[in-house]
């Protein structure tokens, strides 16, 4: 695999054209955007490229380390590997739809207050994996993981001491 640059170049694409392009209606973040690629074009390249959306982040381009993590109709997903079309005419949120830096949302806040930062860069995974799970939260105890989120992370207690602290509010 070689890295991919999800930077606007001149008006390059980081990507090889399959097909013809066509246009698709993507629902980010409670907006309706209108949006022309190839269908197999992944979802991360178009928020990023695109609509300018820095929170879902190029990982390993294999859906593994969870960093491209959005909502897709309340659902994790992973969009570097999704396709555009599988998106079109669902709602996507993306980090930048949860909360702002003056109103973060609860998940957000609760990241801040357990101090779950490391580097950062796969934080957004994590934080829509949580967002995701919230209907799930009394099933968690300390000790345990985030699901998707690998445990490589120095950080690994106290991101699992968030899922704990959640379960008690």
């Amino acid at each position: 695999l070689h890295p991919v640059n999800c930077q606007p170049d001149a008006g390059t694409r980081p990507y090889p054209r399959t097909a013809m392009p066509e246009t698709f209606t993507l629902n980010v973040n409670g907006r309706d955007h209108a949006i022309t690629a190839d269908r197999d074009t992944p979802l991360l390249y178009i928020l990023r490229n695109d609509l300018q959306l820095k929170g879902a982040r190029y990982g390993c381009g294999q859906g593994q380390c969870g960093a491209c993590t959005v909502l897709l109709n309340g659902m994790p997903v992973r969009s570097c590997v999704l396709p555009v079309t599988r998106a079109a005419g669902k709602e996507i949120v993306t980090l930048e739809g949860l909360g702002t830096p003056e109103h973060p949302h609860p998940v957000q806040k609760a990241f801040i207050e357990e101090q779950t930062f490391q580097c950062g860069y796969c934080l957004n995974g994590m934080i829509m994996m949580a967002t995701a799970m919230i209907p799930a939260a009394s099933e968690w105890r300390p000790g345990r993981i985030i699901p998707g989120c690998e445990r490589r992370l120095g950080r690994f207690h106290e991101v699992s001491s968030f899922a704990f602290r959640w379960n008690q509010r």
